[in-house]
């Protein structure tokens, strides 16, 4: 047996036994299509280790965010269902009813329908995580992605499944993070940009204590630039939380910590993709302008501090890269971190999005699955359905030390 604190397959006979595995299947479909299929492909070698040790796979996932307790086509994962059969070369049934007739026998690969149809998901009703495990022998969570939300799907059938392990996604995440965060070769750089401050507060505050430099970008760092007193015109930024922005500033200097704050900008006057852009120094920035992305300047400035990291953690990009005239800032963030030798962590949907836009996947040491789960783990917050898992790793290792 293993000495980690969580169950995996490694330490699992899988012969014969019903393996009911929380996936991560939550994938753009559009008229039947799915648009991205990344995450589907990321648990194949999951899924077929199940199967050839001789596990009968039942799959779990949500898609979109239905009204709870009622079907609705939209969001049903027949197009998952039938995309997973195709790679996997093998049937694949997809189940809606089960509560009532149960599961159908002899296949070897069910998928149980969207779980947000199911009353009581959410809420982690106790009467849906039984059911959930009476399903199963084996509980594998292999959704890092959902971690952070105690649901029945994702906490609450593993507190009653026969056993609850990780699967090797999942292990992959934490051990990824854990190595960028909690024991990160120095120095740490972090990147975090996106809109809002509001939802990156605590992400921020937790950092600043651990980093030893911080990369603000976005609308983030707006507001960082209007805390520091610099105009930013009519630039998306929160001026209730500038007191916030302002005491992490004034934290940093503190704690000999450094977050460089952008010392040119792109502007445009409207929100457009083709609106005219012009690239002004910060403290040029006028009161009908938008800042949409950083300067060369400041580009120099964010490469030079990320090639000398040793560990870099990237969420979010420093600008409106969508947009091909305000997108050099994040196409170069992400060229220095793709080329760094430092090891790197990425996560969040905008950061994939980008990644994936200007190329650089396969140089990235790990990009992770996670959106909230990813800025949880980095706030230092316990995490609902990996809690549940080293519960249930305790009990059964306590169990197998009586035996």
């Amino acid at each position: 047996m293993a000495d980690h604190p969580l169950i995996t397959l490694d330490d699992l006979d899988l012969s014969g036994k019903r393996v009911l595995v929380r996936v991560d299947f939550n994938v753009p479909v559009r008229d039947g299509t799915i648009g991205d299929d990344t995450r589907i492909r990321a648990t194949l070698n999951t899924l077929h280790r199940i199967l050839r040790g001789g596990g009968r796979l039942i799959l779990l996932s949500h898609l979109g965010r239905p009204e709870e307790g009622h079907f609705d086509e939209t969001f049903s994962l027949r197009p998952v269902a039938d995309h997973l059969a195709d790679l996997l070369k093998r049937k694949v049934v997809l189940c809606r009813d089960w509560q009532e007739q149960g599961l159908p026998g002899g296949e070897d690969i069910v998928m149980l329908e969207n779980v947000r149809f199911l009353k009581g998901e959410k809420a982690d009703d106790e009467a849906l995580a039984k059911q959930l495990a009476g399903l199963c022998d084996i509980f594998v969570n292999d959704a890092f992605a959902t971690a952070h939300r105690a649901q029945a799907s994702t906490h609450g059938v593993a507190r009653f499944a026969p056993v609850a392990c990780a699967g090797p996604l999942l292990v992959n995440e934490i051990r990824a993070l854990s190595a960028a965060f909690e024991h990160p070769a120095r120095p740490l750089a972090a990147i975090v940009g996106g809109a809002k401050v509001s939802t990156k507060l605590t992400v921020l505050e937790s950092l600043i204590t651990n980093v030893d430099q911080l990369i603000v970008g976005g609308g983030i760092a707006n507001t960082f630039l209007a805390a520091a007193g610099y105009n930013v015109g009519k630039s998306l930024f929160e001026s209730d939380l500038l007191p916030e922005a302002k005491k992490l500033l004034a934290e940093a200097d503190r704690q000999g910590k450094h977050i460089p704050l952008p010392v040119d900008v792109v502007c445009a006057r409207d929100f457009k993709e083709d609106a005219e852009v012009s690239t002004r120094p910060v403290d040029d920035v006028q009161d009908d302008d938008l800042i949409l992305d950083i300067g060369p300047e400041t580009i120099r400035t964010y490469t030079d501090v990320l090639h000398k990291a040793a560990t870099i953690i990237w969420n979010g990009p420093v600008g409106v890269f969508e947009f091909p005239s305000c997108s050099r800032g994040t196409r170069a963030v992400t060229e220095a971190v793709s080329n760094s030798p430092a090891f790197s962590v990425a996560g969040g949907g905008d950061t994939i999005a980008a990644i994936s836009r200007f190329g650089s996947a396969n140089r990235i040491s790990y990009i992770s699955t996670g959106g909230g789960a990813f800025l949880e783990f980095l706030e230092g917050k316990t995490l609902p359905a990996v809690a549940v898992l080293e519960e249930a790793a305790r009990a059964w290792q306590q169990g197998a030390q009586r035996e």
